[in-house]
């Protein structure tokens, strides 16, 4: 999920937000404030109702922004990257590179979000009850209570065995406690979330149905991203099964053909294009990779703009640029890939390009791999 924007950094990782996450975020305070606070607490202004809606709104996303925080947090005591939190639509997601080195970490990194959430939640209790006591008996006591509310049961709905929530992390820490395999564990999950996704979609159609109103619609939209998320995260763990033990020497085409930046569109169609057997070209000086062109991006432009143009102007440039080394292992490197739209990665040793990395290699790998796995498995049996 992609940040439409950025906030700025919190404990030195990028925090952005999806434009997705205004959806929910008015659908949060016009619910508070047009329907839940006058039904409970009628006769007030309707301006009171709108500001303790938006109030309470901003205080949750602000729960969930800490909740996803401290999963960034742990991540990188425990040795992980992380690339950035970005809140959406169905809340937050902390993108983790690489994968926890035990079953510990993985109970770390996956239960401090929930943790948080229940913490801030109890929080919002004890000043409901502390309010209560006093006499209050108004919006703020409403406000307050209902943080407490939805962060407690933001809590236990993270905490359920399903992917792609931090349940379903803690339960691929047990069962890779319990087996010792972590792609057996990832599949475990994985179909767990696929059976509670599709647990969610017929209770939502049912409610739905039933004429209890669109909040089932709203149940069964969760149930099919759950379904939707499971699924990669099986192909994903199926993937790093096959790609275990494999670097990116092993599946780098080697020293590329490369060009200048400084040369022309033109030129490259003229002398490069047919007698260029892939659909990349580096572009280096000095033997340091500076640029990627894609056919993608020289198509685009037009025909009468090719001579005035250089790869160095639709090329993807060297701050965007995916690199990598000999020596790592694969699958450190292809959640990287995601940065640079073209989806390839240059192989650099000592600064210097030697190679390239493509789907197509990656595809290859993957199809090596699962082979050698079914005839390992043959062979054992």
């Amino acid at each position: 999920m992609r940040a439409s924007f950025r906030l700025g950094r919190i404990a030195g990782v990028p925090v952005g937000v999806n434009w997705s996450v205004l959806v929910i975020f008015a659908l949060i305070a016009w619910g508070l404030s047009a329907s839940q606070f006058p039904r409970a607490y009628p006769d007030r202004p309707v301006a009171a109702y709108v500001l303790a809606g938006l109030a309470a709104a901003v205080v949750f996303f602000l729960g969930l922004l800490a909740h996803e925080v401290s999963h960034a947090v742990v991540a990188k005591r425990n040795g992980l990257k992380v690339g950035g939190i970005t809140l959406w639509l169905f809340g937050g997601v902390a993108e983790l590179r690489g994968e926890a080195p035990d079953p510990g970490a993985e109970l770390r990194i996956s239960g401090v979000g929930p943790l948080v959430s229940l913490l801030i939640g109890l929080f919002f209790g004890a000043i409901a009850v502390a309010l209560a006591l006093a006499g209050a008996d108004g919006l703020l006591l409403g406000s307050v209570s209902w943080l407490a509310g939805i962060n407690v049961l933001l809590a236990v709905f993270n905490v359920l065995p399903a992917a792609p929530l931090p349940g379903a992390r803690l339960l691929r820490a047990a069962v890779w406690k319990a087996t010792g395999d972590r792609t057996r564990a990832s599949v475990v999950a994985a179909r767990a979330g696929w059976v509670l996704g599709a647990v969610l979609i017929g209770l939502g159609l049912w409610q739905f149905l039933a004429g209890v109103g669109f909040g089932g619609l709203w149940l069964a939209l969760i149930g099919w991203f759950l379904i939707g998320a499971a699924g990669m995260e099986e192909r994903q763990a199926r993937m790093g099964s096959a790609l275990r033990g494999v670097h990116v020497a092993d599946v780098m085409t080697p020293q590329p053909q490369t060009a200048s930046g400084r040369m022309t569109v033109a030129d490259f169609v003229d002398h490069y294009l047919f007698a260029y057997r892939h659909t990349a070209l580096p572009l280096t000086e000095d033997d340091r990779p500076v640029g990627l062109v894609t056919l993608d991006r020289v198509r685009d432009i037009p025909a009468d703009r090719r001579a005035a143009t250089t790869l160095a102007e639709v090329a993807c440039r060297a701050d965007e640029l995916v690199l990598a080394r000999p020596e790592e292992p694969l699958n450190d490197l292809l959640p990287r890939l995601s940065e640079c739209a073209d989806g390839r990665a240059l192989v650099v040793a000592d600064g210097r390009l030697v190679g390239i990395v493509s789907p197509s290699d990656i595809s290859r790998a993957v199809q090596r791999g699962s082979l050698r796995e079914q005839l390992a498995g043959r062979s054992g049996g």
